[in-house]
């Protein structure tokens, strides 16, 4: 199966603390891979450096082949990116104009991004509110909107840092939704969570991810029967408890 990312041996030091060491894992075409952890773990750590937001102190990372390092636009041309509690949309523009705007900052014609914003608002039920500015939007629209802003481009790769946060459990169930339909046309997905059942729901396979390490990664299934235990969240406790 074709890998899509490839991530061996990242380190991420500020100063002599390392928030990401050591880490390495790979995510195939089509498969959606959780990151699992407690604040502070890492896990967004990780993900900035496959964004190529933040560069490495060592290890090498690629997605679709391309090195983040070496060739940091040609990755960012492939990737949406959504970081829990950063929406990233103007307050003075609509919902739909946020996300036109940064259609044209990834080379979309006007009538591609016309049809996306209908498709968009008709995946997230926006339809009500994607012509009001985003100053007179909840923080559950907003993350909606920040949402579709990020996959407007329609990436291969998709990284999401806790894409459910703040949102009530019928805008949570539709971003499910919407990575499950993003699954089904071969899209590679990686998210962080310290969510079990969003993760026991969603994902092919799991990293926990504790104090910077990548403790253990598999299935859900098989590192319940690893384990022996069929309650994540206990197998969690443990395998975090245990360092």
């Amino acid at each position: 199966m074709e890998r899509m990312i490839e991530v061996t041996g990242l380190v991420k030091k500020f100063g002599d603390f390392a928030a990401v060491d050591n880490v390495s894992f790979s995510v195939a075409k089509g498969e959606i891979f959780g990151l699992l952890g407690e604040n502070g773990a890492g896990k967004t750590t990780t993900l900035r450096m496959l964004a190529t937001m933040l560069r490495p102190t060592a290890g090498r990372a690629f997605l679709k082949g391309y090195d983040t390092q070496k060739e940091p636009e040609k990755v960012r041309a492939q990737i949406g990116i959504l970081f829990g509690g950063e929406t990233g949309l103007y307050d003075r523009l609509t919902v739909a104009e946020n996300i036109a705007y940064f259609g044209e900052l990834n080379g979309m014609s006007k009538a591609a991004i016309r049809e996306r914003i209908r498709q968009l608002a008709q995946a997230f039920g926006m339809e009500d509110f994607i012509n009001k500015r985003a100053s007179r939007l909840s923080k559950g629209m907003k993350q909606k909107a920040a949402f579709a802003r990020s996959i407007v481009h329609d990436p291969d790769i998709m990284l999401f840092d806790e894409p459910t946060s703040g949102l009530d459990v019928t805008a949570a169930r539709d971003v499910h939704e919407f990575i499950l339909r993003c699954k089904s046309e071969g899209k590679t997905i990686v998210f962080s969570s310290h969510s079990m059942s969003e993760v026991e729901k969603l994902c092919d396979r799991i990293g926990i991810i504790h104090r910077g390490k990548l403790v253990e990664c598999g299935t859900v299934d098989e590192l319940k029967k690893k384990y022996g235990n069929d309650d994540l969240e206990e197998l969690f406790v443990r395998l975090v408890g245990a360092e």
